[in-house]
């Protein structure tokens, strides 16, 4: 028998009749032979209430318990899950992050990091013809107090328990039928990709795509554990992550993503010898601001600057970390622009296909559209545009790069 696990979206376990067909599907695959485990995701069952109750006790509510509380919610989806697979038949048994021995770290910057699982656990269950439901992006730190994964983690948890098991895949179910060129909301021409490979996923990840969590691809990459992305509501095939595809087909570049929101911070300093990268990025990482595109500029007999790009949700606290920190970092002014938009373009081919981003660049510019910024690796070009012409720009280049013109 070869071991699967999925991973289930919280609107599949929004109500109990959604909950009922969930089980249906998941007593399909252990018919088909295949040993089964749902890892599921934090749901709405008890938010509003739990919430309520909360904070009418206490403002200020401690980590730990608020960490105990929200992981209720995943324990009633995985109870619930394992009742409804009990009734049509099959056995089912719901776990808890500590029951399945899922060893974190601390909190790092909110989030907990995994460190060990014990698959002994599910394999005894798996001998006894349990499928195996459980409540993902928890666990236990050293002291055993119950620890949240963040972001992602239920995502990670998935694939940290195929690793720990030997399955074959793990699948992630969402509201897409797979991985697209593009967003099919903002790019009509968007077609679904039959595979695509651990780096291109984790830069269209990184770069906005909602799909898959970064930290849930670079655990499967790690491990070499292929993921399908498929609907969670029809039965068709999806897209396949894994390590490398066939070439022959493939186009140089596969996907465009972008992101909203993106906010543009030029600091300017009187001369060079004011002016340091590493004070200034060292001082907003220790404020945990996350900076991601940086162009610097120094020019003859013009003063430098320093210009980077960071999220909105960003803003209030690097607004603050300049001011506070003006005069060890030297600099004579700091502003910043809002109204920005990043899209970018992601392929494996771009490796050893040179002329990719001018290509890019002159499109944008026959479209019109402003380019303030740009950050490029092998496998993707970005660039900073206003947002108002992000989604024209998004399927222009969707349109150069010939994406909707044959199955990828």
């Amino acid at each position: 028998m070869i071991n699967i696990v999925v991973k289930l979206d919280a609107e599949n376990l929004s109500t109990p009749e959604k909950i009922g067909e969930m089980a249906k599907r998941l007593i399909e695959e252990k018919k088909f032979g295949r040993n089964v485990v749902a890892v599921v995701p934090t749901t709405d069952l008890l938010n509003g209430n739990v919430q309520q109750l909360t904070y009418s006790l206490s403002d200020t509510p401690s980590e730990r318990e608020l960490d105990v509380l929200n992981s209720m919610n995943a324990h009633l989806a995985s109870s619930l899950l394992s009742i409804a697979i009990q009734k049509r038949g099959f056995r089912a048994v719901s776990l808890a992050g500590w029951q399945l021995g899922i060893q974190t770290t601390g909190k790092v910057n909110g989030n907990a990091r995994i460190e060990e699982i014990n698959g002994d656990v599910i394999i005894e269950h798996f001998k006894k013809g349990a499928i195996v439901v459980v409540a993902g992006g928890q666990g236990v730190d050293e002291n055993n107090n119950i620890t949240l994964l963040g972001n992602g983690g239920v995502d990670t948890t998935a694939v940290a328990i195929a690793a720990s098991i030997n399955a074959s895949r793990v699948e992630i179910y969402t509201d897409r039928d797979g991985v697209y060129t593009a967003d099919p909301e903002i790019v009509t021409k968007a077609r679904k990709l039959k595979d695509i490979t651990y780096d291109e996923m984790l830069e269209l990840a990184y770069l906005g795509s909602k799909i898959v969590h970064p930290r849930a691809v670079e655990l499967a990459k790690k491990f070499e554990m292929p993921i399908v992305v498929r609907s969670s509501t029809e039965n068709v095939r999806g897209t396949l992550i894994k390590g490398e595809i066939e070439m022959e087909k493939n186009l140089i570049v596969r996907g465009v993503a972008y992101e909203t929101d993106i906010i543009r911070f030029t600091v300017g300093y009187e001369s060079f010898e004011n002016s340091s990268l590493s004070n200034l990025f060292n001082t907003l990482a220790m404020h945990n601001v996350n900076v991601d595109i940086i162009v610097q500029a120094v020019i003859d007999e013009v003063k430098p600057t320093i210009s980077f790009s960071i999220e909105k949700e960003g803003l209030a606290k690097a607004v603050k970390v300049l001011e506070d920190n003006k005069e060890s970092l030297g600099f004579s002014f700091a502003n910043f622009e809002v109204g920005l938009a990043k899209v970018s373009i992601v392929g494996s081919g771009m490796v050893s296909n040179p002329g990719v981003a001018a290509r890019m660049f002159d499109r944008l510019r026959k479209e019109n559209i402003l380019v303030k910024m740009v950050s490029t690796s092998e496998i993707k070009v970005s660039v900073v545009v206003p947002q108002d012409d992000m989604v024209r720009a998004a399927n222009a280049l969707h349109d150069e790069f010939n994406l909707a013109d044959e199955l990828v």
